[in-house]
C-alpha cells in the first residue's frame, strides 16, 4: 500500500538554524532518503519552497478566488513529502518516525486513496 509521508515544521525555526546545524539535518534528510530508497519503499520525494510562496485557489459561486500563502496560518507549514511503499501502517509510521523532521515538527502519514 502506498502512504504519502507529510513534513511539517516551523519554516522560520528551521530557516534560523545556525549553518552546521542546518548542514547536519540536510545530511540527515540524505542519508533518509537513501535509506528508503534501499529498502525499495521509496515512490517519491520533494522539498517544498517556503509557504509564503504557495498561492491558493477556491472556487467559489462559479468565481475563482485567488490568494498568496497558505489558507491557514499555523504554527507549522507542510514543508515537503516522501510517498512510500509499506504493507501496512505499522510499517508507514515506523518510516515516519525516522525522518528528521519528526525530531522538530510532525509527520502526517496518510495512506494513499488508489484510483
Amino acid at each position: 500500500m502506498r502512504y504519502l509521508l507529510l513534513i511539517y515544521g516551523d519554516e522560520k525555526a528551521f530557516a534560523g538554524l545556525p549553518a552546521k546545524e542546518l548542514e547536519g539535518v540536510l545530511s540527515d534528510f540524505q542519508a533518509y532518503t537513501a535509506s528508503v530508497k534501499e529498502a525499495g519503499a521509496h515512490i517519491a520525494s520533494q522539498r517544498l519552497r517556503p509557504a509564503s510562496t504557495a498561492t491558493s485557489v477556491r472556487v467559489r459561486g462559479g468565481k475563482k478566488l485567488i490568494t498568496d500563502g497558505p489558507f491557514a496560518e499555523t504554527k507549522e507549514q507542510l514543508g515537503g513529502f516522501y510517498m512510500i511503499e509499506a504493507k501496512d501502517l505499522d510499517e508507514a509510521v515506523a518510516w515516519a518516525a525516522k525522518i528528521p523532521g519528526a525530531r522538530y515538527g510532525t509527520i502526517e502519514v496518510r495512506p494513499i486513496w488508489e484510483m
